[in-house]
């Protein structure tokens, strides 16, 4: 039998003005998705970060009290690199992120007050392209963040942050999820590349602590959105798994 090529990747809707990216870590987005932040920006959208918890315990040589410190400051200095100048912190503690209703609360709360038309997460799903398994924090983030989305919109959920003029918001067309083994959609980010790996290359002692020493940002984004990039028709990609909501 005559083998199927897989379909190229869908072009995202890029006609929306805001969205918020919700993701468990500082440096999740930034290991693969940033590139195509500063394209949005650059278009004069309108984008917010919410970091689920502070990376606290994402160095090991370092008192979990000074790697807050550190990589909040990493996030949002790399943040600043793509044009997001909005970077909250929810305070959930890094590693032992649970999924239910004080997560999905939180989210939901952030979202009431964003009011984004997409939001954007991190892969979910239980492997990565490739099949490096995934971890536990991103799992429940990425679920909390989709039924989070629903929760906005419904007025008698979460009841009591309805307060101060602050309404539910159902305004979310779409969930985006970077780095998922599901994608079928893509962006081009040939112009902003050089952004992403400027914004990663912010997370210098995450990096460091971790042991990475020839660890090269240019090469290991590369190697991920050039094979993006060849299936999309372009030089440089990003891909995203688009939940309609």
């Amino acid at each position: 039998m005559r083998s199927t090529a897989p379909a190229p990747p869908a072009p995202l809707d890029e006609d929306w003005d805001t969205a918020l990216v919700v993701v468990a870590h500082p440096d999740d987005m930034e290991f693969g998705g940033a590139a195509a932040i500063a394209r949005w920006t650059g278009q004069g959208k309108r984008i917010g970060y919410v970091m689920v918890t502070s990376g606290e315990a994402g160095i090991d040589g370092m008192e979990p009290t000074e790697s807050r410190r550190v990589r909040e400051a990493e996030q949002v200095e790399s943040a600043r690199v793509v044009g997001v100048e909005d970077v909250e912190f929810l305070g959930f503690p890094d590693g032992v992120v649970e999924y239910g209703l004080p997560l999905r609360s939180a989210i939901a709360h952030a979202i009431r007050r964003h009011r984004p038309e997409v939001v954007i997460t991190l892969n979910f799903r239980e492997e990565f392209p490739g099949g490096v398994l995934n971890q536990a924090d991103h799992v429940a983030v990425g679920r909390a963040v989709v039924d989070a989305v629903r929760d906005a919109g419904n007025r008698w959920v979460f009841t009591d942050q309805l307060t101060d003029g602050l309404e539910r918001w159902d305004g979310v067309r779409e969930v985006w999820v970077a780095a998922s083994p599901r994608a079928g959609h893509a962006v081009d980010v040939t112009d902003t590349f050089d952004d992403g790996v400027a914004s990663l290359r912010a997370h210098a002692a995450y990096i460091e602590g971790l042991g990475w020493q020839d660890f090269d940002p240019a090469e290991f984004l590369g190697r991920i959105t050039r094979g993006n990039g060849e299936a999309f028709g372009t030089e440089h990609a990003t891909a995203f798994e688009v939940l309609s909501m």
